[in-house]
C-alpha cells in the first residue's frame, strides 16, 4: 500500500510539473489570444475586457494558478478555433470517440498477440514459427497510417465494406460505427501487436532455458504444460511494461490515424487546434495526452508489483 501512495504521488508531481512547463511554454508565445478570439476587428475596449475575463492582465504566478484550478475543476474556458465553444464540451464531445477506438484497438492487440506469441514460442524451431517472425518482422516496419490507407483502399475502395472518410456517429448507427472503428483500430493494432508478439515470444524462448522449467520436464511436464503454467506467467511480467506504454499511447489520441480516416477524436482536435494556433485548446490537449501517459504508466507500475511479489519484496529489502 506504501508503494501506490508514493507512486500516485509522485505521478501527481510530475503532472504538475508537465503542466508548469506547458503554462510556460505557451506564455512565452508571441500573440495576443483575445485579439485571436475576437478578430481585427474588435475594438480595443473589447480587448481589454476579454484580456481581463481571461486573466491574461494578470502576473504568470496568478494565472498559472487559476488556470490550474480551473483544469482541475473542469472550468477549461473557451476555444478561440471552434467560436468560443467550451473547451470542457469540445474535449467532452471527441473524448468517448477516441476512448472507444482505443479500446477496440487495445482488445484487437491482446487477441492477436497473446496466442501468437505462444504459438510462436511452441514451435520455435519449425516453419510455421520461422514463418510467424517473418510475418511479425514485417508488420513492424510498416507504420499505421500505412495500414490505414492500405485497408481503406482494400476494404472500403475494392470491397466496399464501409465507406471512407463517411464516419457513422454511435447515436445514428451503433452497428455501423463499431464497424467503421474496426478498420482504423486494426490499422493501430497490428504494428503494436507485432511488437508485443516479438517481444511475448522472446521473452517466453527465455523463460523456457531456465533451470524452473528445466526441473518441471524432469518431473514429467509437457512442454505445453511447461509453456503455459510456468514460462507464460514469468514471462509476462516485462512485456506488461511494454504494453503499458503502448496503451498510453493509444489513448492518448492516434493522432494519424483519426486525421486518416477522419474519425473526430482527440487527435484530430489537437491537430484542428495547432492548425489555427488555438493556444487556450493546445495547452489542455497536451496537458491531457501527458495525463493519459503518465497514468498508464502508474497503473503499469502496480499492476507489476501486484502481479509479481519478488519485485515487492526487493523494493522492501531495498528501503531498509
Amino acid at each position: 500500500m506504501d508503494f501506490i501512495v508514493k507512486r500516485l504521488a509522485a505521478a501527481l508531481a510530475t503532472l504538475l510539473l508537465v503542466s508548469l512547463l506547458t503554462f510556460a511554454a505557451f506564455a512565452l508565445i508571441p500573440g495576443d489570444a483575445a485579439a485571436l478570439i475576437l478578430g481585427v476587428e474588435a475594438t480595443e475596449a473589447q480587448l481589454a475586457a476579454l484580456r481581463a475575463e481571461m486573466g491574461l492582465d494578470k502576473n504568470f504566478v496568478l494565472r498559472y494558478g487559476s488556470w490550474l484550478a480551473d483544469f482541475f475543476t473542469g472550468n477549461l474556458g473557451n476555444s478561440a478555433r471552434f467560436r468560443g465553444e467550451s473547451i470542457a464540451g469540445l474535449i467532452g464531445e471527441r473524448l468517448p470517440v477516441t476512448a472507444a477506438l482505443a479500446f477496440l484497438s487495445l482488445a484487437l492487440i491482446l487477441l492477436l498477440s497473446i496466442p501468437t506469441a505462444l504459438f510462436a514460442a511452441g514451435r520455435e524451431r519449425a516453419r510455421s514459427g520461422r514463418l510467424v517472425n517473418t510475418l511479425t518482422m514485417i508488420t513492424i516496419s510498416f507504420p499505421n497510417f500505412f495500414l490505414g490507407m492500405l485497408l481503406i483502399w482494400v476494404f472500403g475502395v475494392l470491397l466496399k465494406l464501409f465507406a471512407p472518410g463517411a464516419y457513422i456517429p454511435p447515436e445514428e448507427n451503433l452497428a455501423g460505427f463499431w464497424v467503421y472503428l474496426f478498420f482504423p483500430a486494426l490499422a493501430i493494432a497490428l504494428p503494436n501487436a507485432a511488437i508485443v508478439i516479438k517481444f511475448l515470444r522472446t521473452s517466453i524462448l527465455q523463460q523456457l532455458r531456465l533451470d524452473y522449467v528445466r526441473t518441471a520436464y524432469s518431473k514429467g511436464a509437457s512442454r505445453s504444460l511447461a509453456l503455459y503454467r510456468h514460462a507464460l506467467r514469468n514471462a509476462v511480467i516485462p512485456a506488461v511494461t511494454l504494453l503499458g506504454m503502448i496503451i498510453a499511447e493509444i489513448f492518448s489520441g492516434s493522432i494519424i490515424i483519426e486525421q486518416v480516416f477522419t474519425i473526430p477524436g482527440i487527435g484530430r482536435l489537437l491537430i484542428a487546434a495547432i492548425r489555427s494556433r488555438d493556444y487556450p485548446l493546445t495547452q489542455t490537449l497536451t496537458v491531457y495526452i501527458a495525463a493519459v501517459v503518465i497514468l498508464a504508466n502508474t497503473l503499469v507500475d502496480i499492476a507489476i508489483q501486484l502481479i509479481d511479489p519478488r519485485i515487492r519484496l526487493s523494493i522492501q529489502v531495498g528501503n531498509r
